[in-house]
């Protein structure tokens, strides 16, 4: 399965029926984390848990996410890792976000859009990681 560059979060969640109507409730974490703006409208795909696939009886059971599943996500980066990236658009707060392993967001201070640059991981959380420059990279101007 392709998984877009677009791709803002991550998480797994039940559908819940209120009336004629459905839900989905997001974690607090997503827009704790600033991944996800209220205000704003998303588009939301929709994929069956792994067990759902492995029987037809399972169909008829409702799949209830394992808490403990949640806790255990790790982020796909870890403290001092360097890593290369490059600046794919700028933040509310002017700094740069480069997107790296399925979507997983990286945030990076006095960058542009386009700037490529071996970045150190500061802080890392669940979806969100905060990097400082070690060495920009020179793209060859062309004419």
């Amino acid at each position: 399965m392709e998984i877009s560059e677009d791709l803002l979060c991550l998480f797994t969640a039940q559908v819940d029926t209120e009336d004629d109507s459905y839900h989905i409730e997001i974690p607090d974490r997503e827009i704790e984390n600033g991944t996800i703006d209220t205000t704003e409208t998303y588009r939301v795909a929709m994929l069956p848990a792994e067990s759902d696939t492995t029987s037809d009886s399972s169909a008829d059971q409702p799949v209830e996410p394992a808490p403990e599943q949640e806790d255990e996500q790790q982020p796909p980066v870890d403290v001092g890792e360097t890593r290369e990236v490059e600046i794919d658009s700028i933040g509310d707060k002017g700094d740069g976000i480069a997107r790296i392993d399925r979507g997983y967001v990286v945030i990076v201070p006095n960058t542009e859009v386009g700037d490529r640059a071996t970045v150190r991981i500061e802080t890392a959380k669940e979806n969100v990681a905060f990097a400082e420059v070690v060495e920009r990279h020179h793209t060859p101007q062309h004419d």
